[in-house]
Order: C-alpha cells, then structure tokens, then sequence
C-alpha cells in the first residue's frame, strides 16, 4: 500500500508531454498556480502570463531554459541585445526548443533603461518565446492567452479609459486632460534635458553583467538531477538559473557538490 502510494503521488510530482491525459492535469494544476501566486498581467481585459509561469509549467515537465549567448548590437544610438535560449529536458539531455528574442532602449518605454536591463529583458522575452514554441497550447487550456506577458507592447490602461469615455463626457473633460497632458510634457521636457547627460554617462560606465554561462547551467542542472536534492530546492534553483552571474553559478555548484556529498554520506551511515 505504501509503494502504492509513492507511485501515485510521482505522477501527481511529474507529467509527460507526449501524454495528453497527464498534461491535461498539468492544465488544471496551472491555471490555480498561476492565479494564487498572480503570475500574469491582465492586459486589455486579457490575461497574459508572466515568463515565471511558463517556466514553472516547464518544470513540472521537466524542462529548463540554458542561454545559450546573448549578443550585443548596441551602437552609438541605441542599446540592443539579441538572447537565444533553448530548452533542455532533463529526463532524456535533449534539446526540446529554442527561442530568440531582441531588446533595444528605442522600445517604448525603455529609453532611459540602463544597459544590464536591456540584456536581461532579452533574456526573459526569450525564455518566454521557447516556452511558448511548445507550451502555448498548454497555458491556452489553462485559460490564458498563449503570448508570454514580457512580449506585449502596452502602453497602460489609461489611454483605454479616455478612448472608452461616452462622447459628452469625453468633451466635458477635453481641457483638463489637454492641460494635464501639456504640464506633464512640460515637465517631462525639463527633466529629459537637466538628465539626459547623467543617464547616458551611466549607461556606457556601467559594466555589461557577465551572466552564467551555458556550462555552468548545464552543470548546476546535472547536480539539481541527484536524487539527494529535493524537489523544492531544484525547482527554486532552476526558476533563479537565468539571474546568476558566473561568480554566484560557481558558488552554486561547489555548494551543490558540497551538499550531494554531505547527504550521500549521511545516507550510506544510516
């Protein structure tokens, strides 16, 4: 009976791609996931889930983003980054799928983005953009839209409101929204050149992040595999992977050796 339930509850734990039943669960498990730890944006009364959505769907098959490179195009006028990440499934080492996705700070609302936020968005919208190549139909049946969240291009909802206003109204309310408008440009105005210098000089001093490398992910993925490391720690680490820099990767993976052994000893005296 006890073997028993281990069996049921390693299915519960794990789900196969291939199997449309066992995703189907996944589905359900997603769509409360997803809405009791508010992992998506809703965006023009539809809902977008957020990239940490796609990735917790990811693991719960098992699969795991590794960047592969992030590229610099940036030039005099604009910072531009191309990411590529691909998606490695753990049970068999094979490569599933792959998303590229650029950023640059001529995107609306990036333009005084410093130059590490600009690699990193790069970063996510690709996480998000591989998921979505093999997931999308997943995160549709658990109710939401089947577009990552980080790759809409939305202005916000105020806009919505004033375009959505009954006529009379909308007219009544005309001068005070035109002279709102023109003070905040005004002022934006000011403050675009009384900062613009001080921006820029931080952008081009601030060191690009050397984040992690595809080496480095595949090892700390390889240790996170062992069957002394629990569940929670695994998927924790793996939602983190894509933020460590080389310095905080090599840390993790001597803590990694040092707990495996820890615990393999511990289990070989008991």
């Amino acid at each position: 009976m006890k073997e028993e339930k281990m069996v049921r509850k390693a299915k519960v734990e794990s789900y196969d791609i291939s199997r449309s039943d066992e995703t189907m669960h996944l589905a359900v498990d997603l769509a409360k996931f997803i809405k009791e730890n508010k992992l998506y944006q809703n965006i023009q009364g539809k809902e977008f889930v957020n990239v940490e959505g796609w990735q917790y769907a990811g693991s719960r098959l098992g699969i795991f983003p590794v960047v592969e490179h992030v590229i610099n195009f940036s030039n005099e006028t604009e910072m531009k980054y191309e990411a590529k990440v691909t998606l490695l499934n753990v049970r068999s080492g094979q490569t599933v799928g792959a998303g590229f996705a650029i950023c640059s700070n001529k995107e609306n609302g990036k333009k005084y983005y410093q130059e590490f936020a600009i690699a990193s968005m790069a970063q996510t919208r690709a996480i998000g953009k591989a998921y979505r190549n093999i997931l999308a139909w997943i995160i549709r049946a658990a109710g939401y839209e089947p577009t990552p969240a980080e790759e809409m291009d939305y202005t916000g909802a105020s806009e919505v409101k004033v375009v959505a206003q009954p006529a009379a109204k909308a007219e009544k309310a005309a001068p005070k929204v035109v002279a709102k408008t023109q003070e905040v440009a005004m002022k934006a105005n000011s403050e675009e050149v009384t900062s613009a210098k001080p921006e820029a000089a931080a952008v081009i001093e601030e060191p690009a992040m050397k984040y992690a490398t595809a080496k480095q992910k595949e090892e700390i993925i390889r240790l996170l595999n062992n069957v002394v490391i629990t569940r929670q720690e695994k998927t924790k680490m793996l939602l983190n992977i894509n933020k460590l820099d080389e310095e905080r990767a090599a840390q993790s993976i001597q803590k990694l050796v040092k707990v495996i052994e820890e615990r393999e000893a511990q289990s070989k005296a008991a």
